[in-house]
């Protein structure tokens, strides 16, 4: 008998290096997401994000009470992986957005609501209060429920039109994000040093001059040339960059 410990050991942790491996798989299943995710609750499920989710389908990581939820890209992988599945997340997203499915009760629109006292309507309203250009992030934001006559007129419906841009002034915590407070974010401060590029038909030339007033993503940009001491106007295209010339126009057209 003793003779055939050995072999038994053997047998032994094979089968138990196996079953480890296998179920070591099944603990880290790939998955991807979907291309533009719903649901229908107001229950944000890793089985609505993700195909392939299997057994953990059910499990809530995040509560929609608006028409669209933005949620971290990184928090929605950590819960992912938490969960046994793994998303690499390919494309690089910063958010997802995950939008009211067909089968959700819509919101009341405010201007049917405001004629029937008692109504209310689901409002974006800023969650924290911010600073004038502090740049708008998913987490500032929320649905929240108020009496259809406070509703805004013309208050954004998609929290995804607001992520990214700044605030034009102080804006403070509960109250309705309106789109008169907003603006594109600010790329090229006054007296900052800008590389300016002239680019048409495949010829691109550059100079540095330094930027004269402010200015967003889209606007123009008086920027002077220390050298020969013009100045040129200029379109902002990014932080420290400008363009001048036939690109610029076209840059400018696209970024309203």
């Amino acid at each position: 008998m003793a003779r055939f410990a050995p072999r038994l050991i053997r047998r032994l942790a094979l089968g138990l290096c196996l079953a480890f491996t296998a179920s070591a798989a099944l603990a880290n299943a790939p998955v991807t997401l979907r291309d533009n995710p719903v649901d229908d609750d107001g229950q944000v499920t890793l089985g609505e994000l993700f195909e392939g989710a299997g057994a953990a389908s059910g499990i809530v990581i995040a509560q929609r009470v608006g028409p669209t939820v933005v949620l971290d890209a990184a928090m929605v992988q950590s819960r992912a992986s938490q969960a046994g599945l793994v998303w690499t997340n390919p494309r690089g997203l910063r958010r997802v957005v995950v939008r009211q499915g067909s089968a959700a009760p819509s919101a009341v629109p405010a201007s049917s609501a405001a004629a029937r006292p008692g109504e209310t309507v689901e409002v974006l309203t800023w969650t924290r209060s911010l600073a004038a250009g502090d740049i708008i992030r998913p987490e500032d934001l929320a649905w929240t429920e108020v009496q259809a006559h406070r509703a805004p007129v013309g208050g954004p419906a998609d929290a995804e039109e607001v992520i990214g841009l700044s605030a034009r002034r102080a804006l403070r915590s509960g109250t309705p994000v309106l789109g008169r407070d907003l603006a594109q974010p600010q790329v090229i401060a006054r007296n900052d040093m800008v590389q300016v590029a002239y680019v048409d038909q495949g010829l691109t030339l550059t100079i540095t001059g330094r930027a004269t007033r402010d200015a967003a993503i889209g606007e123009p940009v008086p920027i002077l040339n220390l050298q020969s001491g013009r100045t040129i106007e200029a379109i902002a295209t990014a932080p420290g960059q400008a363009m001048v010339g036939p690109a610029a126009r076209t840059f400018r057209a696209q970024a309203r």
